[in-house]
């Protein structure tokens, strides 16, 4: 069945030696074999999740939507709606995959401060706080993280062996990265809250 959220970017990395995805907002990666997950963020945050005896991990991409309405109850209501598909859609992915629940561990990156108009919602700020709480309350160990700060950030992911390669970006050579994600976030701001999801 089409999954429209699933990346389907597939590269050769020569730098790694190694068949790669590439991770767009919106968008996460689930696999059983040897390949590179990467992912290039800045104010959206990205979970690296796998279980770590079988090598089965994926990573995600994604932003919560920001405050746009005067129902404070209810714009929470609705991000966290948002965080919760974004990281289920992951989760239920590895759990067909085979993944055992009970042996996941988590890394965590992103939440740049690199909207410079857009300080004012917090954005990175609160995808962070997010995703950490939502982890805390999944009882899925954090064993590494690089969050906030003002760069963007390349992630490389090898879920058979749980290691990421991390650089940050210190200059940006164009604004592909800060336009990516400011279409990204007009597109979830005006669309409807995904539906419910199957839990295991």
């Amino acid at each position: 069945m089409f999954d429209p959220h699933l990346a389907t970017n597939s590269y050769y990395d020569r730098h790694f030696d190694i068949q790669s995805i590439k991770v767009l907002p919106g968008e996460y990666y689930a696999t059983g074999d040897n390949l590179m997950i990467c992912t290039v963020l800045g104010s959206c945050v990205s979970v690296c999740l796998r279980d770590r005896q079988s090598g089965i991990g994926g990573l995600n991409h994604f932003m919560l939507p920001h405050d746009s309405s005067q129902d404070a109850n209810s714009v929470v209501a609705a991000s966290g709606r948002y965080g919760l598909y974004a990281m289920e859609l992951l989760i239920n992915h590895l759990l067909k995959m085979g993944a055992n629940r009970n042996r996941f561990e988590a890394k965590v990156f992103g939440g740049g401060q690199v909207l410079k108009n857009m300080t004012f919602m917090n954005v990175g700020q609160r995808n962070v706080s997010f995703v950490l709480e939502h982890l805390k309350n999944e009882s899925i160990p954090i064993v590494g993280q690089d969050v906030l700060d003002i760069y963007p950030r390349k992630v490389c992911f090898f879920p058979k062996t749980g290691k990421v390669m991390l650089k940050k970006i210190h200059s940006l050579h164009n604004n592909t990265i800060i336009e990516r994600e400011k279409a990204y976030l007009h597109e979830i701001d005006n669309q409807p809250v995904a539906g419910e999801i199957d839990l295991f």
